[in-house]
């Protein structure tokens, strides 16, 4: 890694770097159902250039054959699924796919550079609750409906225990779940639901991430 010269414009580099004042929180904007949305890429709040390079290199030996040094002509390559799946961050994960999938602009787990940074920057340790618990609704949203239904919990439990439960005893974790963060009562937990949520799970920041 040591001999690689990676290319990157100035304005490529300062897009990486750490701003003084703000964190990821500035490139959100409140959102009408409570909790925070994302306005634009995140990652440029939170990396510094030197942090950013070695993400990248991450990144470029996942597929050296496809992804090139110099990047200054910002060229369209994505690292496919397969490759991102394989990275000993994600590969033990039971929610690598959905992982990828929403941090992949397409949703299909195919990973441009942006991409890859994104997540890397949300699932870091440094990333605040707010935009963690966003990225973990969207990943807990198997139906991209922006709610969190009973099916949702469903598969969501299923993976967490790595299919050891039976399909009642899913079922009954799940109805506990709706039960008590549920607070419409509407039988789905909206974004708002689940950020109250995981203010009571003072455990949450500590697993919902990828150490760097």
């Amino acid at each position: 890694m040591g001999n690689k010269q990676t290319v990157f414009t100035h304005e490529q580099l300062e897009a990486y770097q750490v701003r003084v004042m703000g964190g990821a929180l500035g490139q959100c904007e409140e959102s009408g159902t409570g909790g925070w949305e994302p306005r634009g890429r995140v990652q440029s709040q939170l990396w510094t250039v030197g942090l950013a390079l070695r993400l990248f290199y991450r990144y470029q030996d996942l597929a050296p054959q496809l992804v090139p040094l110099d990047y200054t002509s910002s060229p369209d390559v994505k690292v496919p699924y397969e490759l991102i799946s394989r990275m000993p961050e994600l590969k033990d994960n039971p929610f690598r796919q959905r992982i990828t999938q929403v941090f992949s602009e397409d949703g299909d787990g195919h990973m441009t550079l942006d991409n890859f940074l994104d997540m890397f920057s949300v699932m870091s340790e440094m990333a605040p609750r707010d935009l963690k618990g966003y990225y973990a609704f969207k990943i807990y949203d198997f139906n991209n409906d922006d709610y969190i239904c009973m099916w949702d919990l469903e598969q969501t439990v299923t993976k967490l225990t790595r299919g050891e439960l039976s399909a009642e005893e899913v079922s009954l974790v799940c109805e506990k779940v709706l039960d008590e963060a549920d607070g419409d009562h509407d039988g789905r937990l909206s974004l708002e639901d689940f950020q109250n949520m995981i203010l009571r799970a003072p455990d949450f920041l500590s697993t919902f991430h990828i150490r760097i």
